[in-house]
């Protein structure tokens, strides 16, 4: 019964979505008063999707084993938390979910808007439609999870173990999800302003908020995932180059480049083509690391096991590359191209000219992330030899580019947008660059880590030094002109402080995110320098040590029951000599996947993390083997990780009134501000 719901629903949904693309098309090629239809088959779409996904969810909380997904997938020990969240926890599920998260911005993307946009929302929606339709064909013929069972399970395997060893998998794929579909929005107007010949600034204001709103999902879904691996897969680290994890950097690289990008195009038009070719670059990645994951392509923890969408999918990406290929070719003519800087457009050192040297960094570095990443793929296509490519070739390939990126967009903020390097800029810069020196000359001389560590730390101290100080001055200065304009004979209270904040919240939301990307930079080239590990088996009362860092094993547990078994070691946790608490590693066995995990045991601190992972127990439980390390400022990662987000939500919204119609603003907000100036205003 719910298998003949689920499949009724989806094919409703295909439905309603191919007539929601057609009368948008109609409507963009027309202008014809269909609008309101088109909206509620968009809204249909959706209604489809909620509908799917619910009837999906009733089979795997009523264990409706007859429902193959639910066969697959569910099970009667699991936890109800975990089986709800295995609505994605396998290909076909997932696919609803893309299909319910699709619809969901479809539909927000359907409300009326400005007039000025109503010919290129109509194309975009078609395109978001289009986008839609195969998705809902590829779950419906494909991968429908609803097909029936002949000979049901008595009780399913559950999903795999590594999926519900903690709580992340309830945030983790639904916001990556969020990031890269709403990725399509920017695209569907970009395909648009070439569709109407509009490549100017109409489409971007249109398409920035969407890509700010994916952009910040996409890096929280990113860090989540990082913090997942690094909390449950017992390697003890949070980043592998995994083909998967590539998947999803790539396209947040891009988008990172377009962002940028929008704003040079504010200023300097003649870049028009290099923002349309970023956002349909962005989309066409999605779509590629889409494949990555569900084509059985790669091998990867991520990825879902091989499947028939892969010829679909592969299919769906060559004809999106065509089609935006030829459009860009057509319109190339009225699309400006992307010239570099000259005397006659603006001088070589300024804020639009390392904008735009940044953006060719983060293109080029995602160009070198996807060779290392469907290298392989292609050499086994042609050759039929399995080959991989490891974290040496992007350690030395990709980072060096990325500690380049960081360095620019330290100095980027600190120059003017079209004037170029004065005695004043220097000065502005000399403060951070001297900073960013000294921290390299103290590293390389305590530690000697390497060029390109002592590198990533001189650049973060660098965009920390220069941006914090920036911030810090743009607060102080909009919240007390703000303040001025309304009491200024009055002292400035926290509310109308926080008012003052809000209204440069767009301003204050990019020195943030620049500062959290330092934050993660400095928690990278630290972790990855100056971790410590060691490996040995002891037996129970002995201690293993690392630095100032000692574990005694107290005891080994073991626990079981038919769904899932237990080894725990009790470890008991100093450093230099004091008592730090403990740590407990765990082994667990699931028979129904006979599937082995290893779950660390960590303890996070603001300056390091103990982290114990146990790799085996002897058969008596009289000895164990346990891998001990100790990462330095881990932490920084998910505080910066949380401030680039942080920073990426409040750069969302609309732009600050003009000038005009501020109380007492000026242009400063354009301006760069001394180091110096701090405190002065």
């Amino acid at each position: 019964m719910i298998g003949t719901i689920g499949t009724a629903t989806l094919a409703g949904g295909l439905v309603v979505a191919s007539a929601a693309t057609l009368l948008w098309l109609r409507v963009a090629l027309t202008g014809s008063a269909v609008r309101r239809p088109a909206r509620i088959a968009t809204g249909t779409a959706l209604l489809a999707a909620v509908l799917t996904c619910g009837a999906l969810e009733w089979a795997l909380l009523s264990h409706d084993f007859t429902v193959r997904f639910v066969a697959e997938n569910g099970g009667r020990h699991v936890s109800t938390y975990f089986t709800i969240t295995s609505l994605w926890a396998a290909l076909d599920g997932s696919l609803l979910l893309w299909l319910l998260i699709l619809g969901g911005y479809a539909t927000l993307l359907s409300r009326p808007g400005p007039r000025a946009r109503a010919a290129l929302q109509s194309w975009a929606m078609t395109v978001v439609s289009a986008v839609s339709v195969f998705f809902f064909a590829l779950t419906y013929f494909a991968a429908n999870p609803f097909r029936t069972v002949t000979a049901p399970p008595d009780g399913g395997p559950g999903p795999n173990p590594l999926l519900q060893e903690h709580p992340a998998m309830g945030l983790h794929p639904p916001l990556l999800y969020a990031g890269y579909i709403g990725l399509v929005i920017p695209f569907g107007y970009a395909v648009a302003a070439l569709l109407v010949g509009r490549p100017g600034t109409t489409w971007l204001r249109a398409a920035r908020g969407w890509a700010l709103l994916s952009w910040s999902l996409l890096t929280a879904g990113i860090a989540l995932g990082a913090w997942w691996s690094y909390a449950v897969l017992g390697w003890g680290g949070y980043w592998a180059w995994d083909p998967v994890e590539n998947a999803s950097l790539l396209p947040w690289l891009t988008t990172t480049a377009f962002l940028h990008a929008t704003l040079m195009s504010r200023r300097r038009p003649p870049l028009a083509g290099w923002d349309v070719t970023l956002a349909c670059a962005s989309f066409l990645l999605v779509l590629v690391g889409t494949f990555l994951t569900r084509s059985g392509s790669v091998e990867s923890v991520h990825a879902f096991t091989e499947s028939a969408l892969g010829p679909m999918l592969l299919v769906f990406v060559l004809v999106t590359a065509v089609v935006v290929v030829t459009l860009i070719g057509w319109r190339a003519r009225s699309v400006p191209a992307a010239t570099p800087p000259s005397p006659a457009t603006g001088p070589a050192l300024s804020r639009q000219t390392t904008l735009l040297g940044n953006g060719v960094l983060l293109t080029t570095l995602a160009a070198v992330v996807l060779i290392g990443t469907v290298l392989p793929l292609v050499a086994q296509a042609l050759t039929g030899v399995r080959t991989a490519v490891g974290p040496p070739y992007f350690n030395r390939t990709a980072v060096p580019l990325a500690v380049a990126a960081v360095v620019l967009m330290g100095i980027a903020p600190l120059l003017h947008w079209r004037t170029g390097p004065s005695r004043e800029i220097l000065r502005r810069l000399a403060v951070p660059g001297y900073v960013g020196l000294a921290v390299v000359a103290a590293v390389g001389l305590a530690s000697r880590p390497g060029m390109l560590t002592l590198a990533a730390f001189g650049g973060a101290a660098f965009v920390l030094t220069g941006t914090g100080t920036l911030l810090v001055t743009r607060v102080r200065r909009d919240t007390t002109t703000t303040w001025n304009a309304v009491a200024p004979t009055r002292k400035p209270t926290i509310g109308s402080r926080i008012r003052g904040l809000l209204t440069r919240r767009r301003a204050i939301g990019g020195l943030l995110a620049h500062i959290g990307v330092a934050l993660v930079t400095v928690g990278v080239a630290a972790s990855s320098a100056y971790s410590r590990t060691t490996e040995r088996e002891i037996a129970v009362g002995q201690t293993m040590a690392i630095g100032g860092t000692a574990v005694r094993l107290a005891t080994v547990e073991r626990e079981g029951g038919a769904a899932e078994m237990r080894v725990t070691a009790q470890l008991v946790l100093t450093t230099d000599g004091k008592a730090a608490g403990s740590l407990r590693p765990e082994l667990r066995y699931f028979p129904a996947r006979d599937m082995t995990v290893s779950v660390p045991g960590i303890r996070s601190g603001l300056l390091r993390d103990r982290y114990a992972t146990l790799l085996a127990v002897s058969p008596d439980g009289g000895r164990a083997t346990i891998r001990l390390a100790v990462n330095p400022l881990v932490s920084l990662l998910w505080a910066g990780s949380g401030l680039t987000v942080l920073g990426g939500l409040l750069a969302i919204g609309r732009r600050p009134r003009p000038a005009s119609a501020q109380p007492a603003t000026t242009d400063q907000s354009e301006s760069p501000v001394a180091v110096g100036e701090v405190g002065r205003r």
